[in-house]
C-alpha cells in the first residue's frame, strides 16, 4: 500500500513532468535542485539489550559500515537497504533468534521516525526509490533499524551419524567433553559449528589422522522453538607417523633437522605435537618459514608421511652496537654474524668495539675484540657449547689492563625457568696499577646457575612480575709470581611487582622493581688477587650516581679504586608507562665494598635519580641521570647512562 502523502505528491508531479522535460532540453546545463545524488544518510541501530548481538548487528550492516566511505545514489541506497534485511536476519539467527524480525524505516530528517507509523518510510515499500529521489538536496535520509529478537531457540536433538561404511559412533569421555553439544543449549551458530570442529580436533589428537566431522545439518522446529542438528562423523583408523621428507634445505644438513625434531616416525599421529615440533625448528632462527603438511591418504604400511618445507633465512648479518655513560664514556662497534657455519646451526659472531670514549672513570681509549662460536644441541638437545677468544684493553683510573683470554663452556637448559653453565677459562694479562706493572696468568672454572620466572623470553623486554636469580662461583688460580688460589662468589636477585594487583593501575603500566647483589672472594687477601678479579661497585650495574668502580676503598688522595673481597648493593625503581611509547623511572641505589671477607661492611654509598624511556619494537631506549647522595671528596657530582633495555 502506498503512503497517501506520496500518492498526492506523485499526482502533482504528473502535472509538470512535461514542463520539466522541456526545461532540461532547453537548458541542459541547469542542475537538478530537487534531489540529491549521491544521497547522504545516517544509520541508527536500536539496542536489543544484548551487547554481543548488538555488536553482531552493527558488524553485519552494510548501511552502517558503508555510509561514510562510499557515495550512493537513491536507487543504490534502496538496494543497500534491501540487502541489509537478509544480513541482519542472519545475525539474529546466528545468536539463536530464528523467529526474529527486522524493521528498517527511512525518514527525511525533519522528525524522528522509528517506524512507518511514526511517519517514516518502510524499507520494503516498492516506492522507496521514488521517495528517496524526492528528497531535496542537502537533506540527509535518516535510516533507523529495529531488531525484534522473538524467542530464543535452543538445541533439540543432537545426532551423530556414521559416514558411509563406518560403524556406529560412540564417543569416549574425552571426545564427549571436547564436543560439548547438548540439548537445551542456546542454538547459536558459532557454538554449533565449533562443537563439530572441536570433536574433529579431539579425534585427530587421538591418532585418527583421517577423522572428519561434516558441517552439521539443521532442522528448525518453530512449534517448540528448537533446532535439531545432525553431524556426519568419519573416525578412520588410528595412525602412526610415517617417513619425513625435508624440502628446501640448501645449506642446512637434514641430519641436524632430524636430530632436532621432537617427533619421530613410528610415534602416534598428533597434530599438536607436530605443530610444536614445527615451531621448535622455526625458533632456531635458521629459517624465515617452516611448513609441515601431509596428504589425505596413508602410506602402504598404514602410516602418515609428513612433508616439511623450509625457506632458509639470511646466512650472514651485520649489526651495530653502542652505548654511553658519563663514567665509562661511549662504546661503539660492529658485529658480523654467520648464522649457519657448518650446516648444523652453528653461529659465529665477530665483534669489534672501541671503548672509553670520554668517560670520567677512563684514562684513554680501549678496545674489546672477540669471536664467539655457539654450537647448539651439543651432546643433547637442551645443551649448547660456547667458545670465545677475546682481546681487551682498558684504560681505567683504577688500573690499565691489556689481556687475551679464551674460554669454553656448556650451557644446559634444565627447564623453562632454569639453566646452568660450566666451563674453563685461561687469561694472560698485563695490569698497571699505581705505576706498578704486573703480568698474570689465570686459570678459572666458572660455574653459574640462572632462574627466570618473569615469563619474558627476550631479556630486553621489561619484566612486570616474577623473580630472576643469578648465582656464580669461579674457582681461580693466579700462576705468576707465586701461585694464589681464590674463589669468586656472586649472586643477584631481582623481582618485579605490578601495581595492578593493588588496583592502582592497568596491567604493565606501573611497576616496582627491586634488585639485590652480593659478592665475596675467598682464599686470598685483596692484594694477592689480580686487580681485575677484585670486587667493585659503582655504575649502572650496582650504584648509579657513582662512577664505575667509584664505591669502595681508594688509594690515598687519588681517584684510583683498590677493590675489595666483599661487595653488596641494592636498587629500587618505580617504572611508569606514559601514553603508548614513553615512560619515566625514579630510582635509588645503595652499596658498599670492603677488604673484609664479611659482606655488609664498609662505607655505604647512596645514589638516586630519574630516567626517561622510549619504547621501541625491540625494547626501551633508556636514559638515566643519577646523583650521589653522600659523595666522597674526589667523586663525580652526577652521572648519565644511555642504553637499550631496562637496567635490570
Amino acid at each position: 500500500m502506498r503512503h497517501p502523502r506520496l500518492a498526492s505528491h506523485a499526482r502533482r508531479r504528473a502535472g509538470y513532468v512535461t514542463l520539466f522535460v522541456v526545461i532540461t532540453v532547453l537548458l541542459p546545463g541547469l542542475p537538478a535542485a530537487f534531489a540529491a545524488d549521491p544521497q547522504d544518510y545516517t544509520t541508527t541501530i536500536r539496542p536489543t539489550g544484548n551487547a554481543d548481538l548488538d555488536a553482531a548487528l552493527k558488524a553485519s550492516s552494510d548501511l552502517l559500515s558503508l555510509q561514510k566511505t562510499q557515495a550512493v545514489s537513491p536507487f543504490a541506497l534502496t538496494g543497500r537497504i534491501h540487502n541489509d534485511y537478509s544480513r541482519l536476519i542472519s545475525a539474529l539467527e546466528s545468536y539463536g533468534y530464528y523467529a526474529g524480525t527486522i524493521t528498517i524505516t527511512i525518514s527525511d530528517g525533519s522528525h524522528k521516525a522509528a517506524t512507518p507509523a511514526d511517519g517514516g518510510q518502510d524499507g520494503r515499500d516498492p516506492d522507496l526509490p521514488e521517495w528517496l529521489q524526492a528528497l531535496p538536496a542537502g537533506h540527509k535520509a535518516q535510516v533507523s533499524i529495529t531488531a525484534s529478537t522473538g524467542p530464543l531457540f535452543r538445541i533439540g536433538t543432537v545426532t551423530l551419524n556414521p559416514d558411509k561404511g563406518d560403524g556406529p559412533i560412540h564417543l569416549n569421555p574425552t571426545e564427549v567433553a571436547a564436543f560439548g553439544m547438548k540439548p537445551g543449549a542456546p542454538a547459536q551458530a558459532e557454538a554449533v559449528l565449533t562443537a563439530g570442529a572441536a570433536l574433529q580436533t579431539a579425534l585427530t589428537e587421538e591418532g585418527y589422522a583421517l577423522a572428519h566431522v561434516s558441517t552439521p545439518q539443521a532442522w528448525l522446529r518453530p512449534a517448540t522453538h528448537t533446532l535439531d542438528i545432525a553431524y556426519t562423523v568419519h573416525r578412520g583408523p588410528v595412525v602412526n607417523l610415517g617417513a619425513f621428507a625435508f624440502g628446501g634445505l640448501q645449506r642446512t644438513h637434514p641430519a641436524y633437522i632430524a636430530r632436532r625434531l621432537t617427533i619421530a616416525p613410528g610415534e602416534l599421529y598428533q597434530p599438536s605435537r607436530i605443530e610444536r615440533a614445527r615451531q621448535d625448528i622455526a625458533s632456531t632462527g635458521l629459517f624465515s618459514d617452516v611448513q609441515v603438511n601431509h596428504g589425505d591418504t596413508l602410506a602402504p604400511d598404514g602410516s602418515m608421511p609428513l612433508d616439511f618445507g623450509f625457506h632458509e633465512g639470511k646466512r650472514h648479518s651485520v649489526g651495530a652496537e653502542g652505548g654511553y655513560s658519563t663514567d665509562l664514556g661511549g662504546r661503539a662497534g660492529v658485529t658480523w654474524t654467520h648464522n649457519n657455519l657448518f650446516g648444523n646451526a652453528e653461529r659465529l659472531r665477530l665483534t669489534a668495539l672501541i671503548t672509553g670514549l670520554g668517560g670520567s672513570a677512563e684514562q684513554g681509549l680501549g678496545y674489546d675484540f672477540y669471536a664467539d662460536l655457539m654450537k647448539p644441541d651439543f651432546g643433547s638437545r637442551q645443551q649448547n657449547l660456547s667458545a670465545r677468544i677475546e682481546g681487551i684493553k682498558q684504560e681505567l683510573y683504577s688500573y690499565r689492563q691489556t689481556a687475551l683470554l679464551a674460554r669454553i663452556g656448556i650451557v644446559r637448559h634444565v627447564n623453562r625457568h632454569w639453566n646452568v653453565s660450566f666451563g674453563g677459562q685461561i687469561e694472560q694479562e698485563q695490569i698497571e696499577q699505581m705505576r706498578a706493572t704486573n703480568s698474570y696468568f689465570i686459570l678459572s672454572v666458572p660455574l653459574t646457575a640462572n632462574y627466570d620466572g618473569t615469563g619474558v623470553d627476550n631479556p630486553i623486554t621489561p619484566a612486570t612480575h616474577g623473580v630472576r636469580v643469578g648465582a656464580s662461583i669461579t674457582p681461580s688460580a693466579s700462576l705468576t709470581d707465586g701461585t694464589s688460589f681464590f674463589a669468586i662468589m656472586q649472586a643477584t636477585v631481582s623481582t618485579y611487582f605490578d601495581l595492578r594487583h593493588l588496583g592502582l593501575s592497568r596491567p604493565g603500566r606501573s611497576v616496582l622493581a627491586f634488585r639485590g647483589t652480593i659478592g665475596n672472594v675467598e682464599g686470598a687477601s685483596t692484594f694477592a688477587i689480580p686487580p681485575d678479579q677484585r670486587l667493585y661497585a659503582g655504575g649502572s650495574a650496582t650504584v648509579r650516581g657513582f662512577r664505575y668502580q667509584g664505591v669502595g676503598p681508594q688509594f690515598t688522595n687519588t681517584r684510583y679504586a683498590i677493590g675489595g673481597t666483599s661487595m653488596d648493593a641494592g636498587s629500587f625503581e618505580y617504572r611508569q608507562r606514559i601514553l603508548q611509547k614513553f615512560g619515566a623511572v625514579g630510582f635509588i641505589d645503595a652499596g658498599q665494598v670492603t677488604a673484609d671477607r664479611t659482606p655488609f661492611q664498609g662505607t655505604v654509598r647512596v645514589g638516586a635519580g630519574a630516567g626517561a624511556r622510549y619504547y621501541t619494537p625491540i625494547g626501551p631506549v633508556r636514559l638515566d641521570v643519577a646523583v650521589p647522595l653522600n659523595r666522597p671528596a674526589k667523586g663525580d657530582r652526577w652521572e648519565l647512562y644511555v642504553g637499550l633495555g631496562e637496567t635490570f
